[in-house]
Protein backbone atom coordinates (compact mmCIF):
# COMPACT_ATOMS: atom_id res chain seq x y z
CA UNK A 1 0.00 0.00 0.00
CA UNK A 2 1.35 3.68 -0.95
CA UNK A 3 1.14 6.41 1.05
CA UNK A 4 -1.13 7.80 -0.45
CA UNK A 5 -3.49 5.03 -0.08
CA UNK A 6 -2.60 4.87 3.43
CA UNK A 7 -3.94 8.66 4.12
CA UNK A 8 -6.85 7.57 1.97
CA UNK A 9 -7.99 4.35 4.16
CA UNK A 10 -6.84 5.94 7.78
CA UNK A 11 -9.23 9.31 6.82
CA UNK A 12 -8.06 12.64 8.62
CA UNK A 13 -6.97 14.04 11.69
CA UNK A 14 -8.40 17.50 12.65
CA UNK A 15 -6.89 19.08 15.40
CA UNK A 16 -8.79 21.46 17.17
CA UNK A 17 -7.27 24.49 18.88
CA UNK A 18 -4.29 24.34 20.80
CA UNK A 19 -4.36 20.44 21.01
CA UNK A 20 -0.83 19.60 22.11
CA UNK A 21 -0.23 16.75 19.99
CA UNK A 22 1.79 17.28 16.72
CA UNK A 23 1.79 13.29 15.36
CA UNK A 24 5.17 14.23 13.84
CA UNK A 25 5.65 10.10 14.37
CA UNK A 26 3.38 9.36 11.82
CA UNK A 27 3.99 10.87 8.66
CA UNK A 28 1.44 8.98 6.69
CA UNK A 29 -1.81 10.48 8.60
CA UNK A 30 -2.96 13.69 6.97
CA UNK A 31 -3.64 16.56 9.57
CA UNK A 32 -5.50 19.43 9.67
CA UNK A 33 -5.79 22.53 11.93
CA UNK A 34 -8.65 23.85 13.33
CA UNK A 35 -9.57 26.49 15.77
CA UNK A 36 -11.53 25.15 18.70
CA UNK A 37 -14.83 24.30 18.82
CA UNK A 38 -14.40 24.14 14.92
CA UNK A 39 -17.36 25.51 12.76
CA UNK A 40 -19.29 25.21 9.55
CA UNK A 41 -16.37 27.10 7.80
CA UNK A 42 -13.76 24.74 8.64
CA UNK A 43 -15.30 21.20 9.35
CA UNK A 44 -18.07 21.15 6.37
CA UNK A 45 -15.01 21.39 3.52
CA UNK A 46 -13.52 17.99 5.29
CA UNK A 47 -16.97 15.99 5.21
CA UNK A 48 -17.38 13.80 1.95
CA UNK A 49 -13.74 13.52 1.44
CA UNK A 50 -13.00 10.60 4.35
CA UNK A 51 -14.58 8.03 5.56
CA UNK A 52 -12.43 8.10 9.02
CA UNK A 53 -12.13 11.08 10.83
CA UNK A 54 -10.60 11.17 13.63
CA UNK A 55 -10.65 14.30 16.21
CA UNK A 56 -7.75 15.33 18.77
CA UNK A 57 -8.86 17.68 21.10
CA UNK A 58 -11.69 18.84 23.95
CA UNK A 59 -14.76 16.87 24.17
CA UNK A 60 -16.48 20.34 23.27
CA UNK A 61 -14.27 20.10 20.15
CA UNK A 62 -15.50 16.87 19.61
CA UNK A 63 -19.25 18.20 20.06
CA UNK A 64 -18.75 20.96 17.73
CA UNK A 65 -17.39 18.86 14.95
CA UNK A 66 -20.27 16.33 15.32
CA UNK A 67 -22.93 18.85 15.29
CA UNK A 68 -21.47 19.53 11.49
CA UNK A 69 -22.19 15.52 10.38
CA UNK A 70 -25.34 15.98 11.94
CA UNK A 71 -26.31 19.37 9.86
CA UNK A 72 -24.79 17.89 6.63
CA UNK A 73 -26.73 14.38 7.33
CA UNK A 74 -23.41 12.21 7.70
CA UNK A 75 -23.55 10.58 10.96
CA UNK A 76 -24.03 7.44 10.03
CA UNK A 77 -21.61 7.86 6.91
CA UNK A 78 -18.61 8.34 8.48
CA UNK A 79 -16.53 6.42 11.51
CA UNK A 80 -15.01 9.25 14.14
CA UNK A 81 -12.12 8.28 16.33
CA UNK A 82 -11.45 10.88 19.20
CA UNK A 83 -8.13 11.75 20.48
CA UNK A 84 -8.57 13.68 23.97
CA UNK A 85 -6.31 16.41 25.04
CA UNK A 86 -7.61 15.70 28.69
CA UNK A 87 -6.84 13.50 30.51
CA UNK A 88 -10.38 13.63 32.30
CA UNK A 89 -12.30 13.83 29.17
CA UNK A 90 -16.20 12.07 30.03
CA UNK A 91 -15.99 10.51 26.54
CA UNK A 92 -13.13 8.98 26.67
CA UNK A 93 -14.49 7.18 30.54
CA UNK A 94 -17.69 6.70 28.59
CA UNK A 95 -16.35 4.76 25.85
CA UNK A 96 -12.77 3.06 27.49
CA UNK A 97 -10.69 5.32 25.46
CA UNK A 98 -7.21 5.85 26.47
CA UNK A 99 -6.13 9.41 27.32
CA UNK A 100 -2.40 8.49 25.96
CA UNK A 101 -2.54 10.37 22.79
CA UNK A 102 -0.40 7.50 21.21
CA UNK A 103 -2.57 4.84 22.05
CA UNK A 104 -6.19 6.69 21.35
CA UNK A 105 -4.11 7.50 18.19
CA UNK A 106 -3.37 4.01 17.10
CA UNK A 107 -7.00 3.39 18.26
CA UNK A 108 -8.50 5.48 15.95
CA UNK A 109 -6.29 5.10 12.94
CA UNK A 110 -6.54 1.12 13.12
CA UNK A 111 -9.88 -0.13 15.10
CA UNK A 112 -13.37 -0.72 13.62
CA UNK A 113 -16.15 1.47 14.55
CA UNK A 114 -18.91 0.87 16.39
CA UNK A 115 -22.87 2.13 16.47
CA UNK A 116 -23.02 4.15 19.92
CA UNK A 117 -26.00 6.69 21.28
CA UNK A 118 -25.86 9.62 19.73
CA UNK A 119 -26.97 12.50 22.19
CA UNK A 120 -27.99 15.75 21.39
CA UNK A 121 -30.30 18.79 22.51
CA UNK A 122 -33.21 21.43 21.72
CA UNK A 123 -30.71 23.43 20.68
CA UNK A 124 -29.70 21.87 18.23
CA UNK A 125 -26.25 20.55 20.14
CA UNK A 126 -24.51 17.37 20.83
CA UNK A 127 -24.07 16.27 24.03
CA UNK A 128 -20.21 14.35 23.53
CA UNK A 129 -19.69 13.37 27.25
CA UNK A 130 -21.73 14.78 29.88
CA UNK A 131 -23.88 17.98 30.82
CA UNK A 132 -24.08 18.86 34.37
CA UNK A 133 -26.10 21.31 36.49
CA UNK A 134 -25.90 22.05 40.04
CA UNK A 135 -28.21 23.13 43.16
CA UNK A 136 -31.01 23.11 40.24
CA UNK A 137 -34.94 23.98 41.52
CA UNK A 138 -37.82 22.71 38.82
CA UNK A 139 -38.92 19.59 37.87
CA UNK A 140 -37.74 16.85 35.03
CA UNK A 141 -38.80 13.83 33.66
CA UNK A 142 -36.82 10.89 31.75
CA UNK A 143 -39.23 10.27 29.10
CA UNK A 144 -42.75 9.61 31.20
CA UNK A 145 -40.80 9.15 34.70
CA UNK A 146 -40.71 11.86 37.36
CA UNK A 147 -37.03 12.07 37.69
CA UNK A 148 -37.44 15.04 40.54
CA UNK A 149 -39.83 17.53 41.45
CA UNK A 150 -38.22 20.39 43.85
CA UNK A 151 -34.61 21.01 44.69
CA UNK A 152 -31.66 18.72 43.03
CA UNK A 153 -28.31 19.33 44.42
CA UNK A 154 -26.91 18.14 41.17
CA UNK A 155 -28.01 16.63 37.75
CA UNK A 156 -26.15 14.70 34.73
CA UNK A 157 -26.75 13.79 31.56
CA UNK A 158 -24.81 11.59 29.72
CA UNK A 159 -24.90 8.34 27.09
CA UNK A 160 -24.42 4.61 27.94
CA UNK A 161 -24.97 1.39 25.40
CA UNK A 162 -28.76 1.49 25.49
CA UNK A 163 -29.45 5.40 25.10
CA UNK A 164 -29.33 8.29 27.55
CA UNK A 165 -28.84 8.02 30.91
CA UNK A 166 -29.67 10.61 33.78
CA UNK A 167 -28.46 11.05 37.25
CA UNK A 168 -30.20 13.31 39.61
CA UNK A 169 -28.62 13.94 43.19
CA UNK A 170 -31.04 15.51 46.22
CA UNK A 171 -30.45 15.41 49.34
CA UNK A 172 -28.15 18.38 51.31
CA UNK A 173 -26.38 16.92 54.62
CA UNK A 174 -27.92 13.00 53.29
CA UNK A 175 -27.14 12.71 49.36
CA UNK A 176 -29.21 10.08 47.16
CA UNK A 177 -28.40 9.48 43.58
CA UNK A 178 -30.98 8.48 41.69
CA UNK A 179 -30.51 6.80 37.84
CA UNK A 180 -32.82 7.02 34.83
CA UNK A 181 -32.39 5.61 31.85
CA UNK A 182 -34.26 6.53 28.57
CA UNK A 183 -34.98 8.15 25.42
CA UNK A 184 -35.07 11.97 26.54
CA UNK A 185 -34.41 13.97 29.83
CA UNK A 186 -36.75 16.89 29.58
CA UNK A 187 -35.75 19.66 32.28
CA UNK A 188 -37.66 22.83 33.45
CA UNK A 189 -36.48 25.11 36.07
CA UNK A 190 -35.60 28.33 37.77
CA UNK A 191 -33.42 30.78 35.85
CA UNK A 192 -29.99 28.95 36.64
CA UNK A 193 -26.18 29.67 35.20
CA UNK A 194 -24.66 26.32 36.17
CA UNK A 195 -25.46 24.51 33.14
CA UNK A 196 -21.63 22.79 31.56
CA UNK A 197 -21.81 20.76 28.71
CA UNK A 198 -18.73 18.99 27.38
CA UNK A 199 -16.28 21.27 30.04
CA UNK A 200 -18.19 23.88 28.61
CA UNK A 201 -20.27 26.51 31.01
CA UNK A 202 -23.40 27.65 29.25
CA UNK A 203 -22.96 31.79 28.48
CA UNK A 204 -26.64 32.36 29.62
CA UNK A 205 -29.37 31.54 32.44
CA UNK A 206 -31.33 28.45 31.10
CA UNK A 207 -34.83 27.49 32.73
CA UNK A 208 -35.35 24.35 29.97
CA UNK A 209 -33.16 21.80 28.24
CA UNK A 210 -34.12 18.54 26.56
CA UNK A 211 -31.29 15.91 25.93
CA UNK A 212 -32.93 13.41 23.64
CA UNK A 213 -31.51 10.39 21.68
CA UNK A 214 -30.81 10.98 17.96
CA UNK A 215 -32.21 8.54 15.28
CA UNK A 216 -29.14 7.59 13.77
CA UNK A 217 -26.22 6.11 15.84
CA UNK A 218 -22.76 7.33 16.04
CA UNK A 219 -20.22 5.30 14.51
CA UNK A 220 -17.55 5.74 17.20
CA UNK A 221 -13.62 4.16 16.58
CA UNK A 222 -13.83 1.89 19.65
CA UNK A 223 -10.80 -0.21 21.05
Amino acid sequence: MTVTEDVRVRGIVVACGDDPHSFTSLPDVSIVRVSALPGKAEIDPLLGKHERLIVAGTDADLAAVLVRLLRTDRVSGVSVGFVPSESGSAVAALWGLPTDPVKALEIALDASAAEVPLVRDDTGGILAGRATLRNVQGQAYCDEHLAFDGAAAAVEVSSDENGLVARVTRGKLVKRTSVFHGRAFQLGCLPTTSLVSDGVAHPREVTKRTWYRHTEDLRLIRP
